[in-house]
């Protein structure tokens, strides 16, 4: 079986790789992290460099995991990507990252990781980054 991972070079895609990490240790499997631009996008800040990529894999190679990172263009919905991809590697897992919202940023529908908890057909494991000090 396989972990599934979001990530995004922020907070909470440290504290979902470091988790879905954890868990591809603590279940023995395979973990694959997901790090998915826009399509066509000429700056994305969510695509992690080819040396965030070689730090990622080695930090799961460190823990004793498997790891493989995947990164598809998506266009407009990031959500259905992140769901086609739990299927095709059939995820036992999906682990992502939450951000801390305002009252009126919760009333405000359509987050992808609100999504993903209301979409997904097998367990998330939503995680939040630890406070700064």
């Amino acid at each position: 079986m396989t972990i599934l991972i979001g990530y995004v070079p922020t907070p909470e895609g440290e504290a979902a790789l470091d988790t879905g990490i954890a868990e591809g240790k603590l279940r023995s499997e395979s973990i694959v992290i997901l790090n998915s631009p826009r399509k066509g996008a000429p700056v994305d800040a969510t695509l992690a460099s080819a040396d965030q990529v070689a730090a990622l894999l080695k930090r799961a190679h460190d823990a004793g995991v498997t790891a493989s990172i995947r990164q598809p263009g998506h266009t407009d919905d990031l959500t259905d990507e992140f769901i086609d991809i739990a299927d095709e590697i059939d995820a036992s897992l999906i682990v992502i990252g939450l951000r801390r919202r305002s009252q009126v940023g919760k009333f405000i529908l359509g987050s992808h990781s609100q999504r993903i908890l209301l979409q997904a057909d097998r367990p998330v494991l939503a995680v939040k980054a630890g406070e700064k000090s």
